[in-house]
């Protein structure tokens, strides 16, 4: 009786990690993909709404999303497009019609995300990004903006381009 319980408890030890060992995991894209998940304005005591927090969630086969602080050599320099891999476009609409806004040339909404990177054997990464960002134009008399954002992953796999709603701004 011992022996035939043995031989059961193996049989189902072997046939749970042979399962295990099968699963497949789920297969994401190599170019990341991002998708809009909400904008959260913040205003100053005195009713101003002054910031906001774009949040982002993002899939990635890869698991290559995020640059290290001395990720700064060829191709992520300061001179180059992928120094930033969280690009961000500020959109006022003027006079009904949106129109991209660079307030000045050193300034920008664009940022680095931390490095990250999976535990396991499995690359894919599946996140949520939260990003503070200043959304009050005090040189513009509009009051409705929006963002445009896209990632870069370390391969430099452009994501897709997600687009805020319209963001109504008390400038009081």
């Amino acid at each position: 009786m011992k022996k035939y319980f043995v031989k059961i408890l193996l049989f189902f030890i072997i046939s749970l990690w042979l399962f295990s060992a099968c699963k497949s995991h789920e297969q994401y894209p190599t170019v990341p993909v991002i998708e809009f998940l909400k904008f959260t304005k913040s205003a100053t005591s005195s009713g101003i709404d002054e910031k906001g927090t774009l949040k982002i969630s993002f899939i990635d086969g890869e698991g290559d999303i995020g640059l290290r602080e001395e990720d700064t050599i060829y191709p992520f320099d300061k001179g180059s497009i992928y120094y930033y891999d969280f690009f961000i476009k500020y959109f006022e609409k003027q006079n009904g019609v949106y129109k991209e806004v660079i307030i000045d040339s050193n300034l920008t909404f664009n940022s680095r995300i931390p490095y990250v990177t999976t535990s396991n054997k499995n690359p894919n990464l599946r996140g949520e990004i939260e990003l503070e960002l200043f959304i009050n134009n005090y040189f513009s008399k509009f009051d409705t903006i929006r963002f445009e954002a896209q990632i870069c992953d370390r391969a430099l796999n452009m994501s897709n381009s997600i687009t805020t709603p319209d963001i109504i701004i008390s400038k009081q």
